[in-house]
């Protein structure tokens, strides 16, 4: 038996226990099982590896390796979705996003090593040094590792961004899972990209594998004996390649790699190739972890604050990211979000909590944190006397305040709100949330990087970050007065014109059902019963389809059509109308794109206001032109007008009507339309003068 095969063996029970262990113990949730899955899949290759480093004759060694390759490409699915899924709150988002990359991922290179498992290694022989075996990759072997090789950049970039999204304790508890999974897959790149460069495999480069794999166990074990481990809910930013370290490093690595190989096959070959590029890629794994390292950041800003006579903080900076970070959230709990990540990456403090005072002023309701979940929290939250005694004293006393030195009784109850995780973390720091006088809140923090003590500094700072978030919080609750103020006001006038017409309605039923009992007998009456019933129906819905409308996007089908036979069309039933001049004026015009139907309602909403409006005798004119590009539907009549104030403010806004039996909808629809064809409409008028509507319409349609 030799070392690699002890090493991939070793590697296998690891894996395989480690995820047998999760599956046993762990409470059962679908990221658990998607993390055991992986963690057999990754056991299953490091056993058939083994298997074929064992192996002595050529045959064995080709069986061995395509099952381990089989096997291999199980792995970009699971652990791609493992990655979409693990710690965030926000998981079914990134799902629902990445369903064609996941659906490729399970697909393409199970079926192509399945499939086409012939052509996935061509042939066989021994190294230079002739103590294990080469094998040549044929196309199915060759596209399988460059799957992978895309698989593992996709899976470190996710596992990036949730570390990056992460914050204090959170970050604490997964950082060794991601950082375990970031070596494993890593090493798989640098593996990939060397089978791709020599189109074959080394068999020295499984044993690299191997070796990853225990490293990377032993990560995940540290990180599952963190409590609350698989508990923990980040929420990623959306974007996809925005900032990433991953993508960065791994393009940087793949362009170094790929020169030199160029460099070395043209200089006639260098032995120790494979090992450089190991190098490399171990100096940028190091390079990224430094990077990350909360501890090293924190030194170094000290380091330079305290002997280059800088301050520790840069304050147009830290304003410039809090106001970036906070303006555009519109919600308390994406707001409470945001100051914690900034309180939490500022001071390098691992926990830090966020706890908003109810409208009753009687309880501290739990917001967000970066160690606490949310039963949790609702747990520590304190209620009735405690939390009235919390709000009063921070009312008197809104400066931050150490409370662990402080003996008052109110501090005691934010302690036990805040327990400690680190027995040198340093200080707790309460902070209050105060606007006008009024606390609305307050911030919690603790368990410091190196449980370095808060200085005068930081106070002042935590004092500014307090009122900022404060300011933050009562924009957002007047907004959402505002919004609900503006939506019952919504609710309020389409209910009266709803009401009012369905009080008519009910009117008339309620006239045929008093009648019923003494006319049924009569089939003229029942005929008539029924008509109107029928008429009251086709009403009802007729205003449930207008009402409808508002709350759906409208779509258009487009043809080429003639505008002058739309109108025709629409005004086919109006030319016998009574006590109404109708002039038509129709000119040639050019083939233009619209929806012949919606268009139809436009003209024909337009003219029956225009009717209407000289109610009584008067005339209405409709005229269509060419000008400028544009055809040109006017539609004018001489009857009551509109005021300035109507036309500026309410016309085209729903449920704005000047017509007693109207809802308002009729021209906030026809604005719809047509600015839906990439038109406009004019409006001219006078009271007591008439009224002048003008559709433009694009000749040829314009982009948009």
């Amino acid at each position: 038996m030799n070392v690699s095969f002890a090493l991939a063996i070793s590697a296998a029970i690891l894996s395989g226990t480690l995820a047998l262990g999760v599956a046993i113990r762990a409470e059962r949730s679908f990221v658990r099982w998607t993390f055991v899955l992986g963690m057999l899949a990754l056991s299953t290759e490091s056993v058939f590896s083994g298997m074929s480093v064992d192996a002595v004759l050529p045959g064995e060694v080709v069986h061995w390796e395509m099952l381990r390759m089989i096997v291999l490409s199980l792995l970009p699915g699971v652990w791609i979705l493992f990655s979409l899924s693990y710690s965030r709150g926000n998981a079914r988002e990134f799902l629902a996003r990445w369903w064609w990359v996941l659906t490729a991922a399970f697909l393409l290179p199970a079926g192509l090593a399945v499939l086409f498992r012939e052509n996935l290694i061509t042939s066989i022989g021994q190294s230079a040094v002739e103590d294990h075996w080469m094998l040549r990759l044929g196309p199915t072997g060759m596209a399988l590792n460059l799957l992978f090789l895309i698989a593992a950049v996709c899976v470190l970039m996710n596992l990036e961004r949730t570390l990056r999204a992460s914050v204090g304790t959170m970050r604490w508890r997964i950082k060794f899972m991601i950082v375990g999974l970031g070596v494993l897959f890593a090493v798989r790149i640098y593996t990939s990209s060397q089978a791709l460069l020599f189109h074959g495999m080394d068999q020295n480069l499984e044993s690299v594998n191997s070796g990853a794999l225990l490293v990377a166990c032993l990560l995940i074990v540290r990180s599952l004996l963190r409590a609350g481990h698989f508990d923990v809910n980040v929420y990623p930013s959306q974007s996809v390649l925005h900032n990433s370290l991953t993508i960065l490093l791994a393009g940087i690595y793949l362009l170094i790699v790929g020169v030199f190989a160029k460099v070395v096959t043209y200089l006639g070959g260098d032995a120790a190739f494979t090992l450089k590029a190991f190098l490399v890629l171990v100096s940028l794994v190091l390079l990224t972890i430094l990077l990350m390292s909360d501890r090293v950041r924190l030194h170094t800003r000290r380091f330079v604050s305290r002997h280059f006579q800088r301050p520790l903080y840069d304050y147009r900076t830290v304003w410039r990211g809090f106001t970036e970070s906070t303006a555009s959230h519109m919600e308390q709990t994406e707001l409470c979000r945001a100051v914690v990540k900034l309180v939490a990456d500022l001071f390098q403090v691992l926990f830090v909590t966020i706890w908003l005072v109810d409208g009753k002023k009687e309880k501290l309701t739990f917001a967000t944190s970066t160690s606490l979940s949310e039963a949790r929290g609702g747990e520590l939250g304190p209620q009735g006397t405690e939390a009235i005694e919390v709000i009063r004293a921070l009312r008197d006393h809104p400066d931050p305040v150490d409370i662990d030195s402080s003996k008052e009784n109110w501090a005691a109850t934010l302690r036990r709100c805040h327990p400690d995780e680190f027995q040198k973390g340093g200080s707790r720091v309460c902070v209050p949330i105060i606007s006008g006088g009024e606390v609305l809140g307050l911030i919690t923090l603790g368990d410091r990087v190196s449980g370095i003590a808060f200085s005068q500094q930081d106070f002042d700072l935590l004092r500014c970050i307090g009122d900022q978030a404060a300011a933050g919080l009562r924009n957002v609750q007047l907004s959402q007065k505002l919004l609900q103020a503006k939506e019952l006001e919504a609710f309020q006038t389409m209910s009266a014109f709803f009401v009012h017409d369905l009080k008519n309605t009910a009117s008339t039923l309620n006239l045929m059902l008093q009648n019923l009992p003494v006319h049924f007998d009569d089939p003229a009456f029942r005929e008539d019963t029924l008509r109107g019933i029928s008429k009251t129906v086709t009403h009802i819905n007729h205003l449930i389809g207008r009402l409808s409308l508002l709350r759906r996007e409208l779509a258009i089908q487009p043809t080429e059509s003639d505008l002058n036979e739309v109108v025709s069309k629409a005004l086919a039933g109006w030319e016998k109308a009574p006590a109404v001049d109708l002039v038509k004026d129709l000119h040639p015009l050019p083939k233009v794109v619209l929806d012949q139907e919606q268009m139809l309602k436009v003209v024909t909403n337009l003219v029956l206001n225009a009717t209407e409006a000289v109610s009584g005798g008067g005339q209405v004119r409709i005229e269509t032109s060419q000008r400028n590009g544009w055809t040109v539907l006017a539609v004018t009549d001489n009857g009551c007008g509109m005021s300035p104030d109507f036309l500026n403010r309410s016309l085209f806004r729903p449920f704005q009507t000047t017509k007693k039996s109207g809802l308002g909808i009729g021209m906030f629809q026809s604005k719809m339309i047509v600015e839906a064809h990439g038109g406009r409409i004019e409006v001219e008028s006078e009271l007591g003068k008439g009224t002048t509507f003008r559709v433009f319409l694009p000749v040829q349609r314009q982009s948009r």
